[in-house]
């Protein structure tokens, strides 16, 4: 017999019970790993993220890829397709979103300081070139994860999930 059991069913998800969607979007641009792909689906479905775009070379589902680190999520998170990740952020800004590049930039403001303004659209980019000049620079805002070690990055959907949580965190403390 296992004591395992989903989160929200548990005294620690009470606080969680009137959060349904998080107001944060996602955009992954030229995320080259349909694994990494696959991993921010699963963690959006996780941490309550309303949609994924996806622009570039990113891969879209049905992915065999996708769905081996996604586990279903693919089929519940809202995700949309943009051929143009500039204009896509145009539109996201004049619905009153904050435009945030998760990027090392010298603008970049440490994620735990950073108070977002609600709601939110993240942009992740390439595993090593990160995001295009274009789209870094249409960005209201740059965040940067605190890096202790000698590498200066983490994998992307990694920074993604605590970036995601987060974010969580700083929505549910305004909700209170």
């Amino acid at each position: 017999m296992s004591d395992r059991v989903p989160f929200r069913v548990t005294a620690a998800g009470e606080p969680y019970s009137a959060l349904h969607r998080v107001p944060v979007s996602v955009l992954l641009d030229n995320v080259r790993s349909m694994y990494n792909v696959g991993s921010f689906f699963r963690t959006a479905d996780g941490a309550g993220v309303e949609r994924l775009f996806l622009t570039g070379i990113t891969a879209r589902p049905p992915k065999n890829q996708i769905s081996k680190t996604a586990l279903g999520a693919e089929d519940t998170v809202p995700w949309a397709e943009a051929a143009d990740p500039v204009a896509l952020v145009e539109q996201l800004r004049q619905s009153g979103h904050q435009i945030a590049a998760i990027e090392t930039s010298t603008r970049s403001v440490d994620l735990f300081d950073w108070q977002p303004a609600f709601p939110v659209c993240l942009l992740f980019g390439h595993e090593v070139e990160g995001l295009s000049p274009e789209l870094r620079e249409a960005c209201d805002v740059h965040i940067r994860i605190p890096m202790l070690g000698v590498k200066h990055s983490l994998n992307v959907a990694t920074a993604g999930g605590v970036v995601l949580y987060e974010l969580l965190r700083k929505y549910r403390a305004l909700a209170r």
